[in-house]
């Protein structure tokens, strides 16, 4: 069974978390991005869910992003698929200035911004099977063997996403690091409620848009992993 009621908020007693606050510098544009567009665009992190069909205006697929960085590449995918919503969860001031001006600069209206932890996310803010995807894309990979146990990619945060998955939806993991792509891929397949779409890896889909950071990455002969697993049809259903 995923997570649920205590045993979720263990999840935060436990300490497991979708970042570690770093400090970074505001730029002026992200700055007037955020006390400009901030207030429309931000979510504020609640106990309850939210009527997101109200705050999008809509009711369409919905897609959350666990950890978005600067933003670029949430950006351009929700200009590519203009027929989704996209909640983007992100701890980091600077990253969320830089998304806000984006979103400005490309007139989206389909992308909300939740700055708060990933797992109260989800725990809090997501209905069960309300979600059609997933993404964690380069979560920090602690390549120290000692801190492999602050991984996100964990059983209990997986079987948490995978429960706000709707049955068909996919939860998509990408790293490139080939030791954390091992990691993943042993804790997705684990998840009982999951199922791989590949035989493996997956290649990346041609509508994950690589960020500046991965094609730098790709430039040096780094290796990406794609995971793609699907949410099974709950048992009798």
């Amino acid at each position: 069974m995923p997570p649920q009621g205590d045993e979720a908020a263990g999840l935060v007693r436990r300490g497991v978390r979708s970042y570690v606050l770093r400090t970074g510098r505001l730029t002026s544009g992200q700055a007037r991005a955020l006390a400009e567009l901030g207030p429309l665009r931000i979510v504020p992190h609640a106990t309850s869910v939210p009527d997101w069909d109200a705050l999008f205006g809509r009711h369409a697929p919905r897609v959350l992003e666990i950890g978005f960085g600067m933003g670029e590449a949430t950006a351009l995918l929700a200009r590519e698929q203009p027929e989704r919503d996209f909640i983007g969860v992100e701890v980091h001031t600077p990253g969320v200035g830089s998304l806000l001006l984006r979103m400005r600069e490309l007139g989206l209206d389909n992308l909300r911004i939740v700055q708060h932890d990933a797992v109260e996310v989800l725990r809090d803010m997501v209905a069960p099977g309300s979600l059609d995807a997933v993404h964690v894309y380069f979560p920090d990979p602690w390549h120290k063997k000692r801190h492999h146990k602050r991984r996100l990619i964990q059983p209990e945060l997986v079987a948490l996403a995978a429960s706000r998955l709707r049955p068909g939806g996919v939860l998509h993991c990408a790293t490139d690091w080939q030791d954390y792509a091992e990691h993943m891929l042993r804790v997705l397949q684990g998840e009982a409620s999951l199922r791989n779409t590949a035989e493996g890896y997956a290649p990346r889909p041609p509508w994950r848009m690589p960020s500046k950071f991965e094609q730098r990455g790709l430039r040096l002969g780094h290796g990406v992993w794609d995971l793609l697993f699907e949410r099974l049809e709950p048992a009798g259903g």
